[in-house]
């Protein structure tokens, strides 16, 4: 108990940029209508809000992924959409970083001994097929790579909309190379990428994608109209 107590005495005061920093983000939220709370220690924050009456949340702390730096902006909506869509959309540098270091694992251990080494991410790029499309534009598929159960599910949830907020980032953009995923998994809304945590417009940005993601997916793949679909 000691411990507990000298801790919240004695805790390291956050940086006055990073302070600075979160108040912004506090001042856009409260614009927004959405529900802001920082953590205890200034280690971090939460966004909340629902869509459609769904709820989500967006936060910021430390990475839960060993190729996230600085801080990871993580997101999740609860939209109890058909548990059988399963669409996953990385950044190439992040695929193919993924599949290097799987093929290293692999390749260095034996076979019973690979599958606890491999993340949760290695496990989806082998799980899932990479889809593609003609309509849409060669940028968006040197920027990004795209898995799924069903091509037809991919199609239908990166709508126009979607694929150009994922194109379209504000200046100044994420490098290239930044980890970024956008996923539709279980029956939820993930996004996952690295962040810097005085970047205000990348925020913003990330939870427009975040939210149009969500939005697009209660649109066309909901179990009701994935069902309406089959039958026509």
């Amino acid at each position: 108990m000691f411990e507990r107590v000298k801790r919240g005495l004695f805790r390291a005061p956050s940086k006055p940029g990073r302070r600075s920093a979160r108040a912004a983000v506090s001042e856009w939220a409260l614009r927004q209508g959405l529900a802001f709370s920082e953590r205890g220690d200034g280690s971090g924050f939460s966004l909340t809000s629902t869509i459609a009456g769904k709820a989500w949340k967006i936060e910021c702390g430390t990475p839960s992924r060993d190729f996230v730096r600085d801080e990871e902006l993580r997101a999740r909506a609860e939209l109890d959409l058909d548990g059988e869509v399963s669409v996953l959309v990385f950044n190439r540098p992040l695929k193919e970083s993924l599949e290097k270091k799987a093929y290293r694992i692999y390749t260095n251990m034996l076979q019973t001994s690979v599958d606890p080494l491999l993340t949760e991410e290695m496990r989806w790029l082998a799980m899932y097929q990479e889809v593609g499309w003609g309509s849409m534009t060669p940028a968006f598929w040197s920027q990004y790579s795209v898995l799924a159960s069903r091509r037809d599910d991919a199609i239908v949830w990166l709508e126009p909309a979607l694929s150009n907020l994922l194109l379209h980032w504000p200046e100044p953009a994420p490098r290239v190379t930044t980890p970024f995923m956008l996923m539709l998994l279980r029956g939820k809304v993930y996004l996952r990428m690295e962040y810097a945590p005085s970047d205000l417009p990348t925020l913003q940005h990330a939870a427009a994608i975040f939210t149009r993601a969500c939005q697009s997916a209660l649109n066309g793949l909901t179990i009701d109209k994935r069902k309406l679909g089959s039958r026509t």
